[in-house]
């Protein structure tokens, strides 16, 4: 099979993400980056390029040039997808002039700054028909796909309660005041958006539970804490949460909590048992039913669902983790946009990734828990 060729917007030279996301995608040898636009700046974004080694025609000083190019180019030459790892405020125009010209679509988290970006997104791809995909990369862990499997199969009953908390302490001072480029941009609102914390992290936390429970949230309480002096954003965030049909909520997102590191975790309670999964344990899920002893799942063990041992590459007791996460996002996204090219359906175990819409729910999240925030009433209608 020939590999499926991408190009990157953002993810040169000191990026982080960047080279989460390629690494990711080189994993199972099924994609290659053959352009891209790594920077805002056109000089870093060329230098950048050719650290990758991109060939000259292919490596643009900016976007709406990689895009020009590509749409120039005959189809046989042209791209599979573009993959947006930049800061948040560029993924709105990059997603929507890509999708708009019918180019499939990967783009980071949080998806866009508003509803109304998020819904003009939507109506783009609908016009295109071009699959986009959000990479909110901790559903990609089998553990999780198989927590997933549990909830929705009844095996804890009915959802009474969900408590979710992602805590980092790595903005606990004033970093951004240093020159650090991640610190510099999350905190910024013309880059990051009308939230910090919650938006980074907190928009993690809430597509987790959306993901493994189903719920979805009709009201919420939320009180967002700037504690840093001198910080435009909130750096920590304390979320009550109703969801139809009862069940209630409680999520924490922190980046003040000194000695956290990445601390995502979940607790789900209902009516016939309990699960507790760590990010930072990622290969262990707890399952405590009502009935007898709490049982450990380890990943690759032979009682997993086949949505969670499809996305495991390795035996049991070989630690699988965040790039492999990545990978599996990436993976339903390579299936689509195969069995699109091969004319067939998809099979049921194919194309498990965070949709647009997922994204889209994510920006309202955002939205509401900073209206919450902000309000003297405090419960606001999701």
């Amino acid at each position: 099979m020939d590999k499926l060729r991408y190009a990157m917007v953002g993810g040169g030279r000191e990026s982080f993400i960047g080279g989460v996301h390629r690494k990711a995608m080189a994993l199972d040898g099924q994609m290659e980056m053959v352009a891209g636009a790594l920077s805002s700046s056109p000089e870093k974004a060329i230098a950048s390029g050719r650290d990758l080694g991109l060939v000259d025609d292919r490596n643009h000083g900016c976007w709406q040039d990689l895009l020009e190019d590509e749409l120039r180019r005959p189809a046989s030459e042209r791209i599979d997808f573009v993959s947006i790892v930049t800061p948040n405020h560029m993924h709105y125009p990059v997603a929507k002039a890509f999708v708009g010209a019918g180019i499939n679509v990967v783009c980071d988290k949080p998806l866009v700054h508003t509803s109304e970006q998020a819904r003009d997104l939507i109506s783009a791809q609908e016009k295109s028909g071009a699959v986009f995909a959000v990479t909110y990369n901790y559903t990609g862990y089998p553990l999780v796909r198989h927590a997933r499997h549990m909830v929705r199969t009844g095996q804890l009953g009915s959802i009474r309660k969900v408590i979710v908390e992602y805590n980092q302490g790595w903005l606990s001072s004033l970093l951004e005041g240093t020159g650090q480029k991640q610190a510099d941009w999350r905190t910024d609102p013309a880059r990051s958006g009308i939230a910090g914390c919650i938006g980074d992290i907190g928009s993690h936390a809430e597509n987790l539970a959306a993901t493994i429970t189903g719920l979805k949230i009709e009201s919420l309480c939320a009180d967002l804490t700037t504690f840093v002096p001198g910080r435009k954003l909130d750096d920590d965030g304390n979320l009550l949460l109703r969801y139809t049909g009862g069940a209630r909520g409680i999520l924490i997102s922190s980046q003040i909590s000194i000695g956290c590191e990445n601390d995502l975790r979940i607790r789900i309670y209902g009516s016939q048992g309990s699960l507790t999964w760590h990010q930072e344990e990622p290969n262990r899920l707890l399952h405590a039913p009502i009935d007898g002893p709490p049982r450990l799942f380890t990943r690759s063990c032979p009682w997993l669902c086949a949505a969670a041992n499809k996305a495991t590459r390795l035996p049991s007791g070989h630690p699988e983790a965040f790039f492999e996460a990545f990978a599996n996002i990436y993976t339903g996204v390579a299936e689509v946009i195969l069995a699109r090219r091969e004319r067939r359906a998809l099979t049921e175990l194919e194309g498990d990734f965070p949709t647009l819409l997922d994204g889209a729910t994510g920006v309202r999240f955002i939205e509401q828990t900073v209206a919450s925030a902000q309000s003297t009433e405090k419960w606001t209608s999701f």
